[in-house]
């Protein structure tokens, strides 16, 4: 009977000892995720530019990056959007490159020869159309030639490619001394084909380039009309007073001038109501 008991109690100790041991090791439940919060795409901000900017950003890689290969293309081409993006030059690729007195003299008019044609094009399509940037580069907006020495304290260089040393200008403490650029993931190039931004529903209001033929006199009137006018004195315009002015009789209506509509102003000819005849 005792050992039944001490069995038992010995049972007993053994349940209780393991109950505690769970309750130690036993972890409390997590508590319910949050809902998940949906996230907003932050609004990008568009840049247009057209075949011309294209032709402009694969001039200065050519010209820029001593005709080198496609990472030194995209370094300089890194740098041309870094100005464009920043707000602190042209608002356009072109006018980024053709500012005066920043990239290499004849970078608008001298020949890019056709073999790299191809690398340029790429480069160019992956900065316009993907995004693409030098991850190198930046905030990079100024280069200049690998080698060269400068005993200036703010030019904080980043990276060589192409055979450029690209820098930024930061004060002593570290800060950038332009306007930062914007970086790819905020910024959507728009093609725009052609140069004209003019909406085409105004092409009609346009004054043709082209002058419209007018039909030739006819010289027999001509010749009559010019024999039969002869003009001994300057022809001026009758002096009339108010006293001798011609009035209307009742009831004839007076043509008013209208001024010229502003153009923006300027009623489309599908506008117009028809009347039913």
């Amino acid at each position: 009977m005792r050992a039944e008991i001490s069995f038992g109690r010995s049972l007993i100790g053994i349940l209780l000892v393991g109950l505690a041991a769970a309750s130690c090791t036993t972890t409390s439940k997590p508590a319910a995720t949050a809902a998940k919060t949906k996230q907003v795409q932050p609004a990008k901000v568009t840049f247009n530019y057209t075949a011309k900017d294209r032709d402009c950003l694969k001039r200065a890689m050519y010209f820029e990056s001593q005709h080198s290969d496609e990472d030194g293309y995209l370094a300089v081409g890194t740098v041309v959007m870094n100005r464009l993006t920043s707000g602190a030059y042209p608002p356009s690729i072109c006018g980024v490159v053709a500012q005066e007195r920043q990239f290499a003299p004849g970078v608008m008019t001298r020949e890019v020869k056709p073999q790299a044609e191809t690398e340029l094009a790429t480069a160019a399509d992956a900065i316009l159309v993907k995004g693409a940037r030098h991850p190198a580069v930046k905030d990079a907006m100024f280069f200049h030639t690998e080698g060269l020495k400068f005993p200036y304290d703010n030019m904080h260089y980043v990276t060589v490619a192409g055979g450029n040393a690209f820098y930024e200008k930061r004060d002593s403490n570290g800060t950038l001394e332009t306007p930062p650029p914007l970086p790819s993931y905020e910024v959507a190039m728009n093609y725009v084909p052609g140069e004209s931004m003019l909406p085409p529903q105004f092409e009609a209001l346009i004054p043709s380039a082209v002058p419209v033929p007018l039909p030739a006199p006819d010289p027999l009137t001509t010749a009559s009309s010019t024999a039969s006018m002869q003009i001994t004195a300057p022809v001026t315009a009758p002096v009339t007073s108010p006293e001798t002015a011609i009035e209307p009789a009742p009831g004839m209506p007076i043509a008013i001038p209208i001024p010229r509509p502003a153009y923006d102003s300027v009623m489309l000819r599908g506008s117009i109501p028809v009347n039913g005849g």
